[in-house]
Parts: structure tokens; sequence; C-alpha cells
């Protein structure tokens, strides 16, 4: 019976993959020609652009974690490895988009503040974020053990959690080079729509992109549970 739902869940994780993979490729060649013919920023020129790549990675570093930290406290109270499956397939995509964000930021602030790094409250809490992934991460493969893997990477997702709105507030609560945001400021959208619009299509191909990735992981890391259950009987 086992099987037979993994079976069924498996399809359904195609036909995401499908669906993502027609959907990203759309939103893709929409968004560069968007942004091809975007009118350049009156202050950063031409560098402010990178905002197409830098902002949507920043907003899935965080989103992903949540989804992490959601199904890691599902796998708690359920015990369904399901959760813990899909916990672990997400992190190491926000870890890499984690590690993007501060890459961009970096390449983004040297024309912009003149200079890669500084310690900035942003900054220095998206650092922090990376560092619970790589944490999360190491924990779900420290242990022989399964389901003490499990566990313990679990509990830790959900205390990482707490970096969240620091992460999102910083820029309100401490006196930051990076500037507060444009479109969920308490003040409404400040950014032309000009802008505006190629920023939210290649958002949706970089969700639909996302959505390839953790279905291509979900679906590698059941190919490979099952391999390890099927080699038992052998």
């Amino acid at each position: 019976m086992f099987n037979i739902k993994i079976t069924l869940l498996e399809e359904h994780f195609k036909l995401i993959l499908r669906v993502s993979a027609v959907l990203s490729t759309l939103f893709l060649a929409y968004s560069c020609y968007l942004i091809t013919n975007a009118p350049e920023d009156y202050l950063q020129g031409i560098y402010a652009k990178i905002m197409y790549v830098h902002v949507p990675l920043a907003w899935l570093s965080l989103l992903l974690y949540v989804a992490v930290a959601a199904a890691a406290f599902c796998f708690l109270i359920f015990k369904n490895p399901i959760f813990d499956m899909i916990a672990y397939a997400i992190a190491p995509i926000g870890l890499i988009y984690t590690l993007a964000t501060l890459v961009t930021g970096a390449i983004w602030g040297k024309p912009t503040w003149g200079t890669w790094w500084v310690w900035d409250a942003r900054l220095t809490s998206m650092l922090i974020l990376f560092f619970i992934y790589f944490g999360y991460i190491a924990l779900r493969t420290a242990h022989t053990s399964e389901e003490r893997s499990a566990t313990t990477s679990s509990l830790f997702a959900i205390i990482g959690l707490l970096n969240i709105p620091i992460i999102k507030f910083s820029v309100y609560l401490w006196n930051t080079l990076h500037q507060k945001s444009s479109i969920f400021g308490a003040s409404g959208i400040s950014i032309h729509s000009t802008l505006l619009t190629p920023l939210i299509t290649i958002l949706l191909f970089f969700v639909f992109f996302t959505c390839i990735l953790i279905t291509l992981r979900i679906l590698n890391i059941s190919y490979r549970r099952r391999s390890a259950r099927l080699k038992l009987f052998y």
C-alpha cells in the first residue's frame, strides 16, 4: 500500500515538473524581453538591473526556509517521512539561493556602496541564514539513523525560523546601508511599473524554476530510498 501511494505521489510530481518547465521557459523569455527594454535607474544606472536576480533570490531564500521549517514541524507532529523528505529536498536549494543572494548583493554593493561587504544588519542576518541552512543539512546527514537525524534537524530548522523576522525587519530596527523595501514597505509600492513588471515576471520564472529543482530533488530522494529498501530483500 505504501509503495502504491509513493508511486501515485511521484506521478503527481512528474506532472508538476512538466507544467513548471513550460511556465518557467515562457516567463524567462518574456522577462528577458522586459528587462532588456526596462529603463536604467537614474542614480545607479545599469547596475540596478542586478535586482532582477538579487531580489527574487532573496525573497525565495526566506520563503524556502519557511517551507523547510513548516515541513520539519509537520514531520515532528505527524511522524510522516514524506514531510522530512520535502524539507531535506528544499534545504540545499535554499542554501544555494542564499549564497547567490549574498554574492549578487556584493556585486551590486561594490559600485553603489563602494565596497563588496559591510557588516550591515540585513547582510549579516542573511549570512546567518546561510549558516542555518548549512547547519540543517549537516545535522540531517550527521547520524546513521534516519529517524534520529530527521528529528534533530527538524528541531534545528524550527529554532532557526527565528532569524526570518530579523532579516525582514532589520532595515527598520537598525540604521543600515541596505535600502528599505520598495514593494512591501509601510508606504506601499514605491517602484515604477516599468521596473516592477519585469521584476514580477522574473520572480515567477524563479518560482517555477524552483518548483522544477524541488521536484527533481524529491524524486531523486524517493528513488534512492526505494532502492535502499529493495536492497534489503537481496
